[in-house]
C-alpha cells in the first residue's frame, strides 16, 4: 500500500511533465530575481517621475507552470524613489534612495510577470506617495519639506538656476525649462529654496540675444539633448524688502545649478544628416561636450501599466509564506512602515 501512494505522489508531480514549484516565499532567490528584473522593466515602460528601487518583495502568488510562457508570478513590491530622473534611464541598482532630508517617496506596485530563463513584464499598477513631514520632523527636525510645485517662489527658483546653467555650461546651445518635478524649503540663512527640474535643448545658439530667447523652439525629440538638474536659492535680505521683481539682486553665490545633460535619442549619423540638411544654423552639441548616454532610438512604447500618487492605505497581510521579504531601507523611520 505504501509502495502504491508512494508511486501516486510521484505521477502527480510529474503530471505534464513537470512538477508544480511550490512558492519559497518572499526571500527566495527566484522570486527575487523575478521581482528585481521586472522592475527594472517598469522603470523603463515610464516616461516620467523617478526611478524606483526594490525596497522588499511584499508578497507573491505563483500559478502552475505554463509551457510557453514560463511561471506566472503575481508580486507584491514595495518600493522607494531614487534620485535619479526617469530620463536618465540609468539601472535602478546604479541609483541612490532619496535619504530622510531629501523628501522621500515610497509605495508598493502590483506586477504580473512571466519568468522562465528570462523575465516577462506583463502589466503593473504602482501607487505612490512622499513620506509625510509630520514622520520626517520626528527624526530630522530642521531637514527641509516639501513645497507646492505652483508657487511662484519654486518657479522663480527654478527660472534662476537655469539661467545659470545657459550662463556657465559652455554647451552650444540654450535650454528651456520643460517641467519642474520637486521643490523643497529650509530656513538657512534665510528662506532656501531647492528644485528639481528637466530642461531640453532648443534650436537657438549662444549666439542669441538674450530678448529673443522666450521664443527660441525646442529642438526635434530625437535630437534635442535633454537634462535633468537641481537647483537652489538662499533668498536675501534684500528681496524682503524690495517687493518689485524688476528691482531684485539675486547674488550668483545666493543661486546654485547642477545639470546631468543626456544624448539624444537619434544615432550620431541621423545627427549629422540633420546638421547636414540644416538651413537654420543651429547648433548640436558634439562628442566631446559632457553627456550622459541616454535611452537608445526605438519606436513608440506601449506602456502596459501605471503610476499614480495616492495616500496609503490599510493593505492584507501576506498570503505567501514567508513573507514579507527583509527591508533593504527603512530611511530610519522605524514608526513609518515603507
Amino acid at each position: 500500500m505504501s509502495v502504491f501512494l508512494l508511486l501516486l505522489c510521484l505521477a502527480l508531480l510529474q503530471h505534464d511533465g513537470r512538477a508544480s514549484p511550490e512558492p519559497a516565499g518572499c526571500s527566495g532567490p527566484e522570486a527575487v530575481r523575478v521581482a528585481e528584473e521586472a522592475l527594472e522593466q517598469i522603470n523603463r515602460d515610464r516616461d516620467q517621475g523617478y526611478v524606483l528601487s526594490l525596497n522588499r518583495l511584499y508578497d507573491l502568488s505563483h500559478a502552475a507552470h505554463q509551457q510557453k510562457r514560463g511561471s506566472l508570478y503575481q508580486l507584491t513590491i514595495d518600493v522607494m524613489e531614487t534620485k535619479c530622473h526617469i530620463s536618465s534611464r540609468k539601472p535602478w541598482k546604479q541609483c541612490e534612495v532619496r535619504e530622510v532630508s531629501e523628501v522621500p517617496a515610497y509605495g508598493e506596485c502590483e506586477v504580473s510577470a512571466s519568468a522562465d530563463s528570462g523575465v516577462r513584464l506583463m502589466n503593473y499598477s504602482c501607487v505612490l506617495r512622499e513620506v509625510p513631514a509630520t514622520a520626517v520632523v520626528t527624526v530630522c527636525p530642521d531637514c527641509p519639506t516639501s513645497e507646492n510645485l505652483n508657487e511662484p517662489v519654486v518657479e522663480e527658483t527654478a527660472s534662476l538656476a537655469l539661467q545659470r546653467f545657459n550662463d556657465e555650461s559652455g554647451l552650444a546651445n540654450f535650454f528651456s525649462l520643460e517641467n519642474i518635478t520637486r521643490a523643497s524649503s529650509q530656513w538657512v540663512a534665510g528662506p532656501s529654496y531647492f528644485v528639481e527640474f528637466t530642461i531640453v535643448e532648443t534650436v537657438c545658439s549662444k549666439a542669441t540675444d538674450r530678448s529673443e530667447l522666450s521664443s527660441c523652439q525646442r529642438m526635434s525629440c530625437q535630437f534635442a539633448h535633454r537634462g535633468f538638474c537641481f537647483g537652489s536659492h538662499v533668498a536675501q535680505e534684500d528681496e524682503f524688502e524690495v517687493r518689485t521683481p524688476a528691482v531684485r539682486r539675486h547674488s550668483r553665490k545666493a543661486v546654485e545649478v547642477k545639470c546631468e545633460i543626456y544624448e539624444p535619442q537619434a544615432s550620431a549619423g541621423e545627427q549629422q544628416a540633420s546638421a547636414d540638411a540644416d538651413s537654420h544654423g543651429h547648433t548640436h552639441l558634439h562628442p566631446h561636450d559632457a553627456a550622459t548616454p541616454g535611452p537608445a532610438a526605438s519606436g513608440p512604447r506601449s506602456p502596459v501599466g501605471t503610476v499614480v500618487a495616492q495616500p496609503a492605505s490599510p493593505r492584507a497581510s501576506p498570503a505567501a509564506r514567508s513573507c514579507p521579504g527583509q527591508r533593504r531601507h527603512n530611511l530610519g523611520l522605524k514608526a513609518l512602515k515603507l
